[in-house]
């Protein structure tokens, strides 16, 4: 949500004036869009990284408020659980060597807020959800002491008005049920933002839906959760029903998940924020006291706070974002598919892969989108999450006949998405060098059928063959995984397994 929100009660007249808040501030949007208000562009990037905090030991530590202390930088911020912090990069220029810049800056900003961390037995780890989390870990005690997270919980399990449930199956089940929303605090992401025209923001969106399933499919690092291994990328089906507050006779019915893929392609952005309101009730109907229309008939910016809040309580995997910089507003596509992880190197290269690939497709002639129904890219999408780097997508067939095929990831990826992501990092004015390593770390991933998912399982399995019982042999993933996370070589060139008994 990010903005400040202050705890406190809500009646039965304050859904009703948000709403009409709601639309007021939709019919600003839509003027904003009508009278070309918006900023060119500036082919700005942003980055944000979700993180762990785990002791030596390999277990979660729920002191980020001590850490963050000790951090003392405004880049480092809290999230959702106690043992999440967030660190964000101002934005960058999306040229020359910003991704050797960016990895420069995070690995210097990691590495000193892992010596802070450590002065409390505790350390940073970027994965996508840690192996060694239990349920006991993921209850509303361990909610990150801040306002907004309390009352986001509070609405949230008054809407469901009862537990929480957890039913993923995958290699093994998990079921059970949660009196909180804190079991979303396991899902640690990358999310990378796309500052866009309002004219070219369909397009960007669209493609970044497209591509949606080959992110995950390379950069898979979610296999485990409680103690059971499941989908290869398990943050999305558990950051869908740890955020469900349909009780199963509405979900019956079909009413959307606010955790939610989308169905359909889009013409504008003002498709995606109209949704949110038509589809999804109003959780925090917090009221600003901007009037936007009059603040646009006085020949002002609004903020539009209301439909901002509303929007950051829709979680879109590619969500609309509308912001104010410098008293000029902007638009981006904020991509929150990736987990976060392994190293500096791959959330990188995951990056270089997305910048590049999402440009060529939203300026291909004939778009993918066009060819593809929005439900093959919906079905992909759970496909990446389950199999990942072995996963079979649809995807359109070279050529003018078209059509859909089926075809592995790793061929897609190797045969025909990396050219064209090369070429959009080329479009971006790209250096050469860089575009070639980052890209080069996709493609022999697909070469050797190895991502962060996949090293975790093998090396879990390995612990298991060596005698370990499932937690022994977690906690042991977990601290290989964390020590060749700061050596910082690329996950493909990981051995599997650990070094000697632990």
């Amino acid at each position: 949500m990010g903005e400040k929100v202050v705890a406190g009660g809500f009646d039965l007249s304050d859904r009703q004036a948000y709403r009409r808040k709601l639309r007021q501030c939709l019919e600003g949007l839509g003027r904003l869009l009508d009278e070309r208000r918006f900023d060119r562009p500036k082919n700005l990037m942003g980055l944000e990284i979700e993180l762990n905090l785990a002791g030596s030991d390999g277990m979660p530590r729920m002191m980020n408020a001590e850490v963050l202390e000790r951090i003392a930088s405004r880049d480092f911020q809290t999230e959702l659980g106690m043992f999440n912090l967030e660190v964000n990069i101002v934005p960058h220029r999306l040229a020359g060597r910003v991704f050797d810049q960016l990895a420069e800056e995070l690995r210097t900003g990691l590495a000193y807020a892992h010596r802070k961390a450590n002065e409390v037995d505790a350390g940073i780890v970027m994965i996508g959800i840690l192996p060694t989390l239990a349920q006991r870990d993921l209850v509303s005690a361990n909610l990150s002491d801040v306002d907004r997270y309390m009352l986001l919980n509070d609405r949230m399990v008054a809407e469901r008005g009862e537990d929480f449930v957890l039913d993923i199956q995958g290699v093994e089940r998990l079921t059970c049920t949660s009196g909180s929303i804190t079991p979303e605090a396991a899902c640690t992401s990358v999310q990378l933002h796309l500052q866009v025209t309002p004219g070219r923001f369909a397009d960007v969106w669209n493609a970044a839906q497209a591509i949606a399933s080959v992110q995950v499919a390379v950069g898979a690092n979610a296999p485990f959760l409680f103690g059971r291994e499941l989908w290869r990328e398990s943050r999305p089906p558990l950051f869908q029903q740890a955020t469900d507050v349909r009780p199963p006779e509405l979900q019956a019915q079909g009413v959307r998940p606010r955790t939610w893929f989308g169905e359909r392609w889009v013409d504008s952005a003002y498709d995606l924020f109209e949704e949110n309101l038509r589809y999804f009730p109003p959780l925090l109907p917090i009221c600003d006291e901007e009037e936007p229309l009059r603040v646009l008939d006085d020949g002002g910016i609004p903020r539009l706070q209301e439909l901002v809040l509303h929007n950051g309580t829709v979680y879109r995997w590619n969500r609309p974002v509308y912001g104010i910089a410098d008293g000029v507003p902007h638009l981006r596509v904020e991509n929150r598919v990736l987990p976060a992880g392994p190293t500096v190197t791959d959330v990188m290269a995951n990056a270089a892969f997305y910048y590049g690939l999402v440009r060529a497709l939203a300026e291909d002639a004939r778009p993918v989108w066009r060819r593809m129904p929005f439900e093959a890219a919906d079905r992909n999408f759970e496909a990446a999450c389950r199999y990942g780097i072995d996963a079979e997508l649809e995807w359109v067939r070279p050529g003018r006949s078209g059509g859909i095929a089926k075809v592995p990831a790793v061929k897609l990826v190797r045969d025909e998405l990396l050219p064209l992501a090369a070429a959009g990092l080329d479009a971006w004015g790209i250096e050469p060098a860089d575009r070639d390593h980052y890209l080069g770390v996709i493609e022999e991933r697909c070469r050797r059928r190895v991502n962060g998912a996949s090293w975790q399982v093998d090396t879990y399995h390995r612990a298991l063959e060596a005698g370990l019982e499932r937690e022994a042999a977690l906690a042991a993933t977990t601290r290989r995984y964390a020590e060749l996370m700061h050596q910082g070589e690329p996950v493909h060139t990981w051995p599997v397994g650990f070094p000697g008994p632990s």
